[in-house]
């Protein structure tokens, strides 16, 4: 079990490495579990902002074997970041004792290799949830003390669609995305007991609509070939003052569980950061109103979503540098998506 840290840092570029000169001088090289942050690409498939970044941030995590999840995309007013996920020892008063009776904890892994007919299938589904179930029980919590589960997922690349010794679920690459996505956030949500293994095929087919979880984060890329996966939960045996809160907005203009969430929040808090999800409703209305985020043939559906959804949660939160995601498929109801909120008493 890992007590730990989150220290949040505005980028200059993809490439940018600079906020570990800005940690807390006690913080060691193999404390630091997980890098998560938005980079200023396109999100979508030949995103290579992505990738850069985590070339320049894996070897940072060496020492400790923790991971990296790059998102890609910041439009509108959303700012390019990084959250670092450190560890922390537990606070403790001057006799010994605990200075807090909770905390929260985090626990990071990743897993197999997925072959490219494996994605966005029942396997890729099983596979994720069988590695999160493990995390789960290293991690000494129980699947209800779960905030969030984060997660990096592959796609599928013309090469591997050409490669591939099966049929693959797709030969769109673009599509394969949200494929992966959905599997992903179905074996989260098969993890923490929201579905269970008989309704994993009627939620895929029916694209997270019959089945879904409200504390999937899940975001695919060209830059790794199996899923990886930060977990954030509360914890009884941890002592510090980071806590968390979740929810999902029901669309993309939810405004009120935005504010129910922040409301959660004490007076004197620190706001850490706000992870949230966002997809264009694929029945083409927002509350019974026409919206052509899936019909613009020039600027794809998931960044219209990230730059309205964007836009409502910094306004929110007060600041542009927060993580919100593109593409929420199977990670809240049609059109909506996860939040989970940190904050530090």
């Amino acid at each position: 079990m890992s007590g730990i840290a989150i220290h949040k840092f505005t980028t200059a570029h993809p490439g940018d490495v600079s906020a570990l000169k800005s940690l807390p001088e006690s913080t060691k090289p193999e404390d630091l579990l997980a890098v998560i942050g938005k980079t200023e690409g396109n999100g979508c498939v030949n995103d290579f902002t992505r990738m850069l970044s985590s070339t320049v941030w894996d070897p940072h995590l060496e020492a400790s074997g923790g991971i990296s999840v790059f998102s890609g995309g910041t439009e509108g007013v959303l700012s390019p970041h990084v959250s670092l996920v450190v560890k922390e020892d537990d606070y403790l008063n001057e006799d010994g004792s605990k200075m807090y009776n909770e905390g929260l904890v985090a626990k990071v892994g990743g897993t197999r290799d997925f072959e490219p007919w494996e994605m966005g299938t029942a396997i890729q589904a099983k596979v994720t949830a069988d590695t999160i179930k493990k995390l789960i029980s290293e991690v000494e919590v129980e699947p209800d003390d779960v905030h969030m589960v984060l997660v990096k997922c592959p796609l599928l690349t013309t090469a591997k669609v050409v490669a591939s010794a099966k049929e693959c679920v797709t030969t769109d690459t673009y599509k394969s995305m949200g494929y992966s996505r959905l599997a992903t956030a179905v074996g989260i949500a098969l993890a923490l007991g929201e579905v269970t293994e008989d309704g994993i095929d009627d939620a895929l087919e029916s694209y997270g609509q019959r089945g879904w979880s409200s504390r999937a984060s899940c975001s695919s890329g060209a830059e790794l070939e199996n899923c990886h996966i930060v977990i954030l939960a509360s914890s009884k045996k941890a002592s510090n003052p980071y806590r968390a809160v979740h929810g999902y907005m029901a669309d993309a203009i939810d405004l009120n569980v935005l504010l129910e969430l922040t409301s959660k929040i004490p007076r004197g808090a620190k706001r850490v950061q706000i992870f949230v999800k966002a997809e264009p409703s694929t029945d083409g209305v927002v509350r019974g109103k026409r919206h052509t985020m899936m019909t613009d043939s020039d600027i794809q559906g998931t960044r219209h979503a990230r730059a309205a959804v964007g836009g409502l949660v910094a306004g929110v939160w007060g600041e542009t540098d927060v993580y919100v995601s593109g593409g929420a498929e199977g990670q809240g109801p049609m059109g909506g998506g996860s939040v989970c909120v940190v904050y530090k008493v």
